[in-house]
């Protein structure tokens, strides 16, 4: 095999080239074509303002929700029957536990008489069908 020697053969150029002087001035072309206007600059502050201010409407309108939205209760006055039959049927008040709570006035209402007639009475148990129950209250 022949022996190589890169000094002495000749030598393959690369096709590229810089110019003269290129890197001296190179800085100088670079800044002469950036564009001479600046860029807008938007504050920091400005998306935080509107951050918390999407916060707080957010907020507001959590608190809204329950004052805005119909109340599923619907308050009822307490029908008559309906109170005599809990009160009837709880084993632990009695008619003193009720006369202790109940004020002067309100045992003067108690005690005015009903006058009712006899045919009225013959009238409401002969129509009623719970005559036994009655019989034994």
């Amino acid at each position: 095999m022949k022996t190589f020697k890169l000094e002495n053969e000749p030598k393959i150029e690369t096709g590229f080239k810089t110019p003269d002087h290129y890197f001296e001035n190179f800085s100088i072309k670079m800044m002469e074509q950036l564009p001479k206007n600046e860029p807008k600059v938007i504050s920091i502050f400005q998306k935080r303002k509107t951050l918390i201010m999407m916060a707080a409407a957010v907020l507001i309108l959590a608190l809204m929700i329950p004052i805005l939205s119909p109340s599923s209760t619907n308050t009822k006055e307490l029908d008559a029957v309906a109170l005599e039959n809990y009160i009837t049927y709880q084993s632990n008040v009695n008619q003193y536990d009720l006369i202790s709570v109940l004020e002067t006035e309100d045992i003067n209402n108690i005690k005015t008489g009903i006058v009712l007639e006899d045919e009225a009475i013959e009238d409401h148990l002969s129509t009623n069908s719970n005559l036994e129950n009655l019989i034994l209250e």
